[in-house]
């Protein structure tokens, strides 16, 4: 086990407040639903807030509730999200946005473990275990006046910092239990990743972490149906880059080559009788980046006649 997840799961035996931090799309809400399975309040509610969604004209009922009549539209008693975890988990993910008046809100919350819903004239105890997340540099937050500083000390009780994807050791376990989650709602009847898929898939950063992961193979998923490539998915996902900079087949590529070499690109054309696809299979790339190569060399043949004729005219 990771240390992030030694931490994770020593933490949820425990009542302590827990604060996730790692960059946007790392997982930090599937790392606090965690917490709370193999926490003993995983019979409990659990109660997800974004704090950078809140309005701030129903910030106080939204976290506290509200009584019947206490504003105008308040045509019924409102619970607040806080009294909605009693007795589980609440997990207040973007933190670091929430708005400077709804953290002192928060700050009594937590000293008297109670709330004063809007309009009413007695505090309510509430039992419930805090989980937040955020991707800002809080104590940053702090010198800048954004964040309060007590309760940071509150929140930053037991921090646990969650890697990004492309620091992780255990990328293939993440993309497989991705791709079987995707797959058991997609498909008939699940499939693995090929061996290569896997190896192409983890030559990439991920600069959206999990989320990115998660999105380009759903994707796929659903293009695969359609004969469309994971290569091509990836090819358009990191245009900065050709896939086929990743594959590279022994018997048309060179060592070390970075891009398929044309000479064995219209060897394969030759032997494959112009059949585009029998082709890119044979290269061991997707039949789009072969059409690019195609084009590609068409383009430079053309520009190269014409500099010719340029020459020739002057």
């Amino acid at each position: 086990m990771k240390k992030h997840e030694q931490l994770m799961l020593i933490a949820a035996k425990s009542n302590i407040p827990v604060l996730l931090q790692g960059e946007s799309g790392v997982g930090k809400e599937i790392a606090a639903r965690f917490i709370h399975k193999n926490s003993p309040r995983s019979k409990g509610p659990f109660v997800a807030l974004n704090c950078g969604a809140i309005a701030r004209n129903l910030a106080e009922s939204l976290l506290e509730g509200a009584k019947k009549g206490s504003y105008t539209g308040a045509s019924y008693d409102q619970q607040g999200i806080v009294r909605a975890a009693n007795g589980g988990t609440l997990f207040l993910d973007e933190i670091g946005e929430m708005p400077i008046d709804l953290q002192s809100k928060l700050l009594r919350i937590l000293q008297e473990r109670s709330v004063l819903p809007l309009g009413a004239t007695q505090s309510e105890l509430v039992d419930f275990r805090l989980v937040c997340a955020t991707n800002r540099d809080l104590q940053s937050e702090i010198r800048d006046g954004n964040f309060r500083k007590d309760l940071f000390f509150r929140l930053n009780a037991f921090p646990i910092v969650i890697p990004p994807l492309r620091e992780r050791n255990d990328f293939d376990d993440i993309v497989k239990n991705v791709w079987a989650d995707i797959t058991e709602r997609t498909f008939a009847e699940q499939f693995p990743l090929r061996h290569d898929q896997m190896v192409t898939l983890s030559k990439f950063k991920w600069p959206g972490n999990i989320r990115q992961l998660k999105n380009v193979l759903q994707r796929y998923a659903l293009l695969k149906q359609h004969d469309v490539s994971l290569d091509e998915v990836l090819a358009e996902e990191f245009s900065k880059r050709a896939v086929n900079d990743f594959n590279a087949m022994d018997r048309y590529h060179p060592p070390r080559a970075s891009a398929p070499n044309w000479a064995f690109i219209e060897k394969a054309l030759s032997e494959n009788n112009g059949n585009k696809c029998r082709t890119a299979r044979a290269l061991n790339i997707s039949r789009g980046c072969l059409c690019y190569q195609i084009k590609k060399h068409e383009f430079q043949e053309w520009d190269s006649c014409e500099k010719i004729s340029e020459r020739s005219l002057a």
